[in-house]
C-alpha cells in the first residue's frame, strides 16, 4: 500500500530549527520525484521544495532558498526538508507528496505533478 508518513514538526521559536521526515511506502524513491508543501490558514497549498529520484537535483522556493534543504535516504526511503533560520511566516501545515509519474528527471513545484500526499505534519514558528 502505498503510504508517505511525514514527522517531526513541533514549535520552534523564530531563528530555530527544525528537520521533517517523510517515510515512503509502496514505491522507491529511486523511481520518483518528492516534494514538500506547506499550508497556512486561509492560503493556498504551495511548494516549499523538491528533490529528484536521482538525488541530484532540488528545487526550492524562493521565500526558503537559502534556509531549507532537501534530502532523502535511499536505504530509508525517506526524504528530509531541514529547515532553519525558522520566521513566523514559516508556521503551516506542511505535506510531503509523490510525482505522479515515474522516471522524471528534474522536479518542479507545481502541485498538479503530485498524486499521492501525506498527512502533514504542523509547523508554528512563534516566541
Amino acid at each position: 500500500q502505498l503510504q508517505l508518513v511525514e514527522s517531526g514538526g513541533g514549535l520552534v521559536q523564530p531563528g530555530g530549527s527544525l528537520r521533517l521526515s517523510c517515510a515512503a511506502s509502496g514505491f522507491t524513491l529511486d523511481n520518483y520525484n518528492t516534494g514538500w508543501f506547506r499550508q497556512a490558514p486561509g492560503k493556498e497549498r504551495e511548494g516549499v521544495s523538491c528533490i529528484s529520484r536521482s538525488g541530484g537535483s532540488t528545487n526550492y522556493a524562493d521565500s526558503v532558498q537559502g534556509r531549507f534543504t532537501a534530502s532523502r535516504d535511499v536505504a530509508r526511503n525517506t526524504v528530509y526538508l531541514q529547515m532553519n533560520s525558522l520566521k513566523p511566516e514559516d508556521t503551516a501545515v506542511y505535506y510531503c507528496a509523490r510525482v505522479r509519474s515515474p522516471f522524471i528527471g528534474r522536479c518542479v513545484l507545481s502541485r498538479n505533478e503530485y498524486d499521492y500526499w501525506g498527512q502533514g505534519t504542523q509547523v508554528t514558528v512563534s516566541s
